[in-house]
């Protein structure tokens, strides 16, 4: 092996601790952020329109239901009073007593067609309530989660600050140990790699972009002075 930059022997515990501050910073971005507080808000919000508009349904179902039940009230009376006219003696002709039976046939109709849309809207009534029961239960399990899960963010965050500052402090005292061009390669390749400046050459294998490099490109690497590079992603190789 030829001579190497200063450092390039430690490049990987360097890349090991800036990935798991890119790792841990993203996080806190996101907790900060609130993405998944919002989506617990998101869940609460729906699971409530959900429940609101099950209770409007009710609302108008037992509306319905109070309309027909009047509806069946006042086509009882009027049975009734058509049943005393037409057995109270107070009416003789043949004729009318007929007409007074067509009627109350025919409010009976009525009345039991009324009594057939109730019971519709009794059954309907029925199955709003048990959706809403279910409903209330998934809004209270939303709640719930929703505040522990800004209990458990907090905490998080925490830890996730004492972390970042043991490896900002690690990083730190790093930093040193490198040549100046390697460490400027390395923070340049990062950015262009998604985190990733260097990797681990393994049985020929670059570990960054987990391509076999060729026999060719081996052979040059063995016999280069200074930063090796992976023929295809470019990135820092450390043997």
């Amino acid at each position: 092996m030829t001579d190497q930059p200063r450092g390039i022997s430690h490049l990987l515990h360097l890349q090991e601790v800036d990935t798991s501050l890119d790792r841990l910073r993203a996080r806190r971005a996101e907790l900060e952020g609130g993405a998944e507080a919002e989506a617990a808000r998101d869940r609460l919000r729906a699971n409530e329109t959900v429940a609101g508009e099950l209770r409007l349904g009710i609302d108008e179902v037992s509306l319905t239901m109070r309309r027909l039940e009047g509806d069946a009230d006042g086509f009882q009376q009027k049975v009734a009073g058509e049943e005393k006219r037409l057995f109270d003696g107070s009416v003789a002709n043949p004729k009318e007593l007929e007409s007074i039976q067509a009627e109350v046939t025919n409010l009976r109709n009525r009345k039991s067609r009324v009594e057939d849309e109730l019971l519709e809207n009794m059954e309907r009534r029925e199955e709003l309530e048990a959706q809403l029961t279910r409903a209330e239960q998934g809004v209270e399990e939303s709640r719930k989660g929703l505040s522990a899960l800004l209990g458990e963010s907090e905490e998080e965050l925490q830890h996730i600050e004492k972390d970042l500052a043991r490896l900002e402090s690690e990083r730190d005292g790093m930093v040193p140990e490198f040549d100046e061009e390697l460490l400027e390669l390395y923070e340049d390749l990062r950015r262009q790699k998604k985190g990733v400046g260097a990797a681990a050459l393994v049985d020929g294998v670059c570990q960054g972009c987990h391509q076999q490099l060729s026999p060719v490109a081996l052979d040059h690497l063995r016999r280069t002075d200074g930063v090796r590079r992976c023929e295809h992603c470019r990135r820092i190789l450390v043997y």
